[in-house]
């Protein structure tokens, strides 16, 4: 048995100590709710850390408005769907440079790169993000 004296910090190897009080995830990134339902006949099954835009095809919901989030979970952990079960789940934007890379090969760089590729454009060549505002 480890000693606490013996690591010279007080704790014990592999001990955790977490604040006290209500851990916000993720503060001050851009999140959005959506809609998910499993229309496949299998449980699925998907990771904190998952590009949710290319998740499993027999999940159902609007892939356009995932581009470039994942689930607000704890890292490490998954939500899954069973078949047949719809629920809500909040997202989150995937930080850093934003690059994306593997999954099911969707993206391979940068989401906002492909993001502007999605954007409708006028005959000039600007977007019409703004049209209808």
């Amino acid at each position: 048995m480890v000693n606490k004296t013996q690591t010279g910090t007080g704790m014990i190897p592999g001990e955790m100590r977490v604040a006290s009080g209500h851990i916000t995830l993720n503060p001050d990134m851009p999140t959005v709710s959506i809609s998910v339902a499993n229309v496949g006949d299998r449980p699925i099954q998907i990771g904190s850390h998952y590009h949710f835009y290319e998740a499993n095809d027999a999940l159902t919901f609007d892939r356009d408005v995932t581009l470039g989030f994942r689930l607000n979970i704890a890292a490490g952990t998954a939500i899954r769907f069973e078949p047949g079960q719809s629920r809500t789940v909040e997202l989150v934007a995937f930080g850093g440079n934003r690059m994306i890379y593997g999954f099911q090969g969707k993206v391979m760089g940068s989401v906002n790169d492909l993001k502007s590729k999605n954007e409708p454009q006028s005959k000039d060549g600007s977007t019409n993000k703004d049209e209808g505002k």
